[in-house]
């Protein structure tokens, strides 16, 4: 069955509230005769009359009226739709799909999302925490428009990885222990340590920090949630090894931050297609790209 296209649904609206055919013709910029046949069509369609055809009168029938209620309300659903995606294409409004690391969204996103909010109010950003991996294969897939992932990455087809920050990776020790100026690998290996999950771009830095090592210490606890490391930090139950962004507040107390000899620092790139960006996607750019601190 043929679907009712929504031209003849405006055509019998606007014949209805004008109560002529010639008059509705002129509103629409259309042939008269373009009217009647749209009308035709949509009667049989019904297989009813939908306007009584008085001279200089006309006037919806019984049908006519429920099926003019209708297609008002479809109509006035089609224009918000249009004008919906319309000022998504203008860049006004509009949802972009991120994806990003415990550390990057709590510490770094906040800041950029809220330029953007103070700039285009009406995109929503919607977060997801994802490794580097994971974010770059949703972005292949469509499934995300932008993705903060650690360097190095290979280089993909169709996506563009652009170097964005570059941040020290620190130790974060209970302040009750005896703690040297600069942390090496030998000293913290004989501590006991909460680490990063073995399949973050992190724990693989770590991992090699930790290569002049003889033995290979053993964390007590493995995740990714940085904030629930640090508290067991400051609780006492170990030391880590975490990235520390500039703008982010001293930790708690009953933690001590302390540089690493030799140095080690966490790269991070803003991944996204290479074409076709949308308005609101490049407005999510522009403020992350504001946090730059290569």
């Amino acid at each position: 069955m043929r679907e009712i296209s929504l031209d003849r649904l405006r055509t019998l609206v606007t014949v209805a509230d004008l109560g002529s055919f010639a008059e509705a013709a002129n509103l629409l910029n259309l042939a008269p005769p373009t009217v009647s046949l749209h009308i035709a069509d949509l009667e049989a369609r019904i297989g009813g009359a939908l306007l009584n055809r008085n001279r200089g009168n006309v006037q919806p029938t019984a049908v006519g009226h429920t099926l003019i209620k209708r297609a008002r309300r479809l109509l006035d659903e089609a224009d918000q739709a249009l004008n919906e995606v319309k000022r998504q294409v203008q860049g006004l409004a509009g949802q972009v799909r991120l994806g990003a690391s415990t550390g990057a969204l709590t510490q770094l996103l906040p800041d950029a999302l809220a330029l953007l909010s103070q700039r285009h109010p009406d995109i929503d950003v919607q977060a997801a925490v994802l490794t580097s991996r994971e974010t770059l294969r949703r972005l292949a897939e469509g499934q995300l428009e932008i993705g903060v992932v650690a360097m190095p990455q290979p280089r993909i087809k169709g996506m563009s990885i652009t170097p964005w920050r570059r941040d020290p990776i620190m130790a974060f020790v209970p302040a009750q222990w005896d703690c040297p100026k600069t942390v090496t690998p030998q000293w913290l290996a004989e501590r006991p340590l909460i680490l990063n999950e073995p399949t973050t771009h992190l724990s693989r830095l770590i991992g090699e920090w930790f290569m002049p090592v003889e033995k290979q210490p053993t964390p007590r606890m493995q995740l990714n949630y940085n904030d629930a490391i640090k508290s067991l930090v400051a609780a006492g139950y170990g030391a880590t090894l975490l990235p520390h962004e500039a703008a982010t507040p001293q930790p708690d107390s009953r933690v001590l931050m302390r540089p690493l000899r030799p140095k080690l620092w966490r790269h991070l790139a803003i991944a996204h297609r290479s074409e076709n960006l949308e308005r609101a996607t490049q407005h999510v750019l522009e403020a992350l790209w504001s946090l730059n601190s290569t």
